[in-house]
């Protein structure tokens, strides 16, 4: 059976952000907010490989794309208050950029063959 990478990768990204979130001092609203949407991601990702319908599939990808731009944006926000060095913003923000190109391909597709 073939990988499924994007389900790894916002499983990646969902776990990663919890253990950041554990090991530093920020404001709780920006902690809560960014482990908030970034297991949105992954917990949509996840529902949708068992969608009703392509259209329930899409809407579940959308929603995990959102999500991940929000998760993105929290991140910037841990970047520019100091509650994460360079390094660890750009990991994360790459594994953003992976996740949200394969759900923009993904969403693509799925509305391709609902047409």
């Amino acid at each position: 059976m073939a990988k499924n990478y994007l389900l790894i990768y916002s499983e990646l990204l969902a776990t990663d952000i919890e253990l950041l979130c554990q090991n530093i001092k920020a404001p709780s609203n920006t902690l809560f907010q960014n482990r908030k949407s970034s297991s949105s991601v992954y917990a949509n990702i996840r529902e949708a490989n068992y969608g009703q319908s392509k259209a329930d599939m899409l809407s579940k990808f959308e929603i995990a794309l959102k999500e991940c731009s929000e998760t993105e944006g929290w991140l910037q926000l841990l970047f520019n208050t100091n509650g994460v060095d360079e390094e660890t913003y750009k990991n994360y923000r790459n594994l953003c950029g992976r996740i949200r190109r394969m759900l923009i391909a993904s969403c693509k597709t799925l509305k391709e063959n609902i047409k």
